[in-house]
């Protein structure tokens, strides 16, 4: 499976979640917006931060969508080996093994 149909399927699951959950989607949602609309580092800074957690914690929908905000923030494949050496270096081995499929996702999502 690509990482295009990953991502859409991960959308596809979380609709259906959020119809579930329709007040706790909200909230989130919320967060989200909030998180990412204020503070002082702009967007691509906190989606490489997010990315680097999604690499640590082993959550690979979140990785494939952080790549994919990024591709749309305009990261370079450099700036996201940055993020991935620092994931692996706080994440050990198992980072590693994400970081491999972090790169992947970036990759083949920013060829179009």
């Amino acid at each position: 499976m690509s990482w295009t149909d990953k991502i859409s399927e991960t959308r596809n699951q979380l609709r259906g979640l959020n119809k579930a959950i329709p007040d706790t989607a909200r909230a989130f949602g919320g967060l989200s917006k909030s998180v990412k609309e204020g503070g002082v580092l702009d967007v691509k800074t906190k989606e490489f931060v997010a990315l680097g957690m999604a690499v640590v914690s082993r959550c690979e929908p979140c990785i494939s969508l952080h790549c994919d905000a990024l591709v749309r923030a305009g990261a370079t494949k450099e700036e996201i080996a940055d993020v991935l050496a620092m994931a692996i270096q706080m994440g050990g081995g198992p980072a590693m093994m994400y970081a491999a499929k972090a790169q992947e996702c970036f990759e083949e999502l920013s060829a179009g």
